[in-house]
């Protein structure tokens, strides 16, 4: 047979918890999305400016989970001109022009701000 006891209780933890989920993730996602739009706003490969300057993000909750998701609202005959960009495409007398990988390189900062911003409030508690 075998048994366990223990002493104590689970307070610390539950303050911990309480106050962690205080922390207003919205407030951050907020701050980074203004910053990451920024960043792809100059990082996009510029002709028109058209692409560059249609950058937007949002903020979407599905039940607990918060996701920071950027936009680009050019589109030119049904298609994302920032994926044209991004991935390539062929042409009209069947050339093809080369992608340019600028969103990753623009949103990684971002990305690595976000985490190092999320530990600090975190390591508050």
């Amino acid at each position: 047979m075998v048994t366990a006891s223990f002493k104590g209780d689970f307070k610390k933890t539950e303050k911990y918890l309480k106050r962690l989920s205080e922390i207003s993730f919205t407030k951050i996602l907020e701050k980074y999305g203004k910053k990451g739009v920024a960043a792809l706003r100059n990082a996009t490969p510029a002709d028109t400016g058209r692409t560059a300057d249609s950058w937007g993000y949002s903020i979407e909750k599905n039940g607990e989970n918060l996701s920071l998701v950027f936009t680009n609202s050019n589109i030119q005959n049904g298609v994302h001109v920032a994926i044209l960009i991004q991935y390539g495409h062929g042409t009209r007398n069947g050339g093809y022009v080369r992608g340019t990988d600028y969103v990753n390189p623009a949103l990684r900062p971002i990305f690595d701000e976000i985490a190092r911003e999320i530990r600090r409030e975190a390591d508050k508690l």
